[in-house]
């Protein structure tokens, strides 16, 4: 591949105690904790909103923030459940506290507490790069608007989805293990939807434990007609309120693809909004709750299930996940099943905890670059322990643990491998988290 050379002077915009990048359900609530510790905060987002997943991907619900009755998730991402239901845009569905919502008004939500924090955001930025010396990020370069621009930090938070801070880092990711990634699929909203039947009810409310809360009734019948009614690859289908009379959000498309590559990510996303359409006529001709129904919205982007994670200073295995292995470094916890779905096909192979499990603070950082930890979908975790650890409540659980951990080095100078454990956790406890504590012994 032949190549062009060019040279670019970044601006130097900000230089703060933490920088995070993502704005998504790990990044926002990242940038508050830190914040909230007393750390000079920006937070870099590529759309003109927060939410990530959640509002540009309308992957609905937030789960897992209770399990056996008792709360797994706490502290600030169940403080702004707590306030998006307040403002009318979430349901806290008992008793696994899974979360319905509004996606504007998450929208709104997480904006106001991430200013109401103090956090400086970089909205519409794209991270394009990063400058390293001595095993340490100097500065990140975004490009927006104004051109290419600099911040500098103490620390740097990688909260992507996808990696891309760290990579650009030269951090090392986890083998594909020799299994195909997870495949990728759109949301879409309808309105028009007959939301009063007893099967749309049960569908769109995601508050049963030890339960696949797909709609078994359709699914059977779209199996039964898959060739019939011409559908090709497709999962679920999964329903869930947006809280709003007659609107429901859809989980059913899906396609092999891999995010971190900019032409079959493309491809993937054009696949996909073909299947929108493809499987809301599909539902508007052979399913009478749907017979009014209309495509009111389709995500802005793909929803991701795996792309890269980081081998840390200890990697989360699905065996230690399982068994609710206590480390010494909890920091945060996970309740969802083991959540695998076939990248061809319309299969998904579930397993569900017995314990909540727990996330040690080891699997956010890399030993090769000092000052930049990771939260969300790119913590260290093999494919097993990942499955279940990728969704957005988890995601909210450990950026909350990377935000309080980067304010703590930042405030003492040190590498994010050298910060007072103990003090960490007791941070994160005051602010309501739900971290365990050392492995009892045998």
């Amino acid at each position: 591949m032949s190549a062009i050379i060019f040279e670019r002077k970044a601006s130097l915009v900000a230089s703060c105690d933490v920088v995070v990048c993502g704005g998504g359900p790990a990044g926002f609530i990242a940038a508050i904790a830190a914040a909230r510790s007393g750390a000079r905060t920006a937070l870099v987002e590529q759309y003109g909103f927060l939410g990530g997943m959640a509002t540009a991907g309308i992957v609905a619900p937030l789960s897992v923030f209770t399990y056996n009755g008792q709360k797994v998730i706490g502290g600030i991402p169940w403080e702004f459940c707590e306030r998006l239901q307040a403002m009318g845009g979430g349901l806290i569905e008992q008793p696994l506290g899974n979360v319905a919502f509004e996606p504007e008004l998450y929208k709104l939500c997480c904006q106001r507490m991430a200013l109401e924090a103090g956090v400086d955001l970089y909205m519409h930025s794209y991270l394009c790069g990063c400058q390293c010396s001595n095993g340490n990020i100097e500065a990140i370069f975004i490009d927006n608007k104004n051109g290419t621009e600099a911040l500098t930090a103490k620390v740097f938070i990688d909260c992507t989805g996808d990696g891309d801070l760290a990579a650009a880092a030269g951090v090392s990711m986890q083998p594909d293990e020799g299994k195909p990634l997870q495949p990728l699929s759109t949301y879409f909203v309808l309105s028009g939807v007959d939301t009063s039947t007893p099967r749309i009810q049960k569908a769109m409310h995601h508050n049963r434990q030890g339960v696949n809360c797909h709609c078994e009734e359709i699914r059977s019948e779209l199996l039964e007609h898959r060739e019939e009614w011409g559908i090709s690859e497709f999962g679920g289908p999964w329903f869930c309120t947006t809280l709003q009379p007659g609107v429901v959000t859809v989980n059913m498309t899906r396609t092999a693809g891999d995010a971190i590559s900019n032409r079959d990510y493309t491809r993937a996303e054009c696949e996909l909004r073909e299947q929108v359409f493809k499987m809301a006529a599909v539902l508007r001709e052979h399913f009478p709750e749907f017979k009014d129904s209309y495509v009111s919205a389709v995500a802005v982007q793909a929803g991701i299930r795996e792309s890269r994670r980081i081998v840390g200073a200890h990697t989360i295995t699905g065996q230690e996940y399982v068994s609710a292995f206590r480390y010494p470094d909890s920091v945060s916890r996970g309740a969802h099943p083991i959540d695998i779905h076939v990248a061809n096909g319309a299969s998904q192979n579930v397993t569900f905890l017995k314990t909540p499990a727990y996330v040690p603070y080891r699997a956010l950082y890399s030993p090769a670059v000092g000052n930049l930890l990771v939260a969300g979908r790119c913590i260290s975790a093999d494919k097993t322990a990942f499955a279940s650890l990728r969704v957005q409540a988890s995601c909210m659980g450990t950026g909350q643990a990377a935000g309080v951990a980067a304010a703590l080095a930042s405030a003492a100078g040190c590498s994010v491998d050298r910060i007072d454990i103990g003090l960490l956790q007791e941070r994160l406890r005051r602010l309501g988290a739900i971290i365990g504590g050392s492995q009892p012994p045998h």
